[in-house]
């Protein structure tokens, strides 16, 4: 069966990356491309600065702080280190921080001058490159993804977030064999990680081998870290093959009602489409 490049491109659940989409009934949806420009920075707050020797140095926030907002909203968490960058900002720290918060209120070319600015004074700073990446695969410009990941590769080899986030850049833009060997590579260094199991098992979905995605999904869905997205596409390999009592069941466990009810007729009717119909229509929507 041929690759279906809008399932691939849209079913990952580990973009760690990506803000959110537009989402079809199992929360698959293709994310347009934002047009691609030079990236600005988020304000003037993020430019490289240090203190002159008659300044004082800058107060931040107590450690105890910075770990409390980290469970906020994202508005809230992008006020927060915002206000830290304001304070210092050749503070990668809150720089990094400021860049995720910004692509989680989905303001995806600003997160991408965050985290530039961070990499102006600190150009080998791994969390920076991987968040820069991150950035750009939001924004729907993931070949941008792939030279900052390499570094990150380069800099912290044994860093399996550098290798699972490669996979994803890479399977947006259609090179879906050298993802999977990213993947396989971020598994050696983080064995039975849930979410590299599930991008894995989505990339031989959308490739047409059902069987392996499902074997892959169940061992991401056993691990008590597991979320519920890796629970429901485990739900969406099963009923594509005809499984749909254990389908079913995994979607009302998740899922209300209503939703629960939503998911399951769109399943019954992709099932029935047969194989190929059920591909095209991934990702388009209810």
């Amino acid at each position: 069966m041929s690759r279906n490049p809008a399932f691939a491109a849209t079913a990952l659940l580990v973009l760690a990356a990506a803000a959110p989409a537009e989402a079809g009934p199992f929360g698959l949806g293709r994310k347009k491309p934002e047009t691609a420009k030079p990236a600005s920075t988020a304000s003037a707050a993020t430019a490289p600065g240090k203190p002159t020797p008659s300044q004082p140095a800058p107060v931040r926030a107590t450690a105890e702080a910075r770990a409390l907002v980290a469970r906020q909203p994202a508005l809230a968490r992008a006020a927060f280190w915002a206000q830290e960058v304001s304070r210092d900002p050749r503070d990668a720290e809150a720089g990094v921080a400021f860049s995720a918060a910004l692509r989680g209120m989905g303001k995806n070319e600003e997160a991408v001058g965050a985290a530039e600015a961070v990499l102006a004074f600190k150009p080998d700073h791994v969390d920076a490159l991987l968040e820069l990446a991150r950035a750009q695969i939001a924004r729907g410009q993931a070949f941008h993804a792939i030279a900052p990941t390499r570094q990150a590769q380069r800099l912290a080899p044994r860093d399996w977030r550098a290798a699972s986030l490669l996979g994803v850049a890479y399977e947006a833009v259609d090179r879906a064999a050298e993802a999977r060997t990213a993947w396989e590579q971020a598994l050696q260094l983080s064995p039975e990680n849930p979410g590299v199991l599930a991008n894995l098992a989505l990339s031989w979905a959308a490739a047409g081998d059902l069987p392996r995605a499902e074997g892959l999904l169940r061992r991401a869905a056993a691990r008590p870290e597991a979320g519920a997205k890796v629970r429901q596409n485990l739900a969406l390999v099963l009923g594509l093959q005809g499984k749909t009592a254990e389908a079913e069941r995994l979607i009302r466990d998740d899922l209300p009602p209503e939703q629960a009810a939503a998911n399951l007729a769109w399943l019954r009717s992709a099932a029935g489409a047969g194989a190929g119909r059920s591909w095209s229509g991934v990702g388009r929507g209810s």
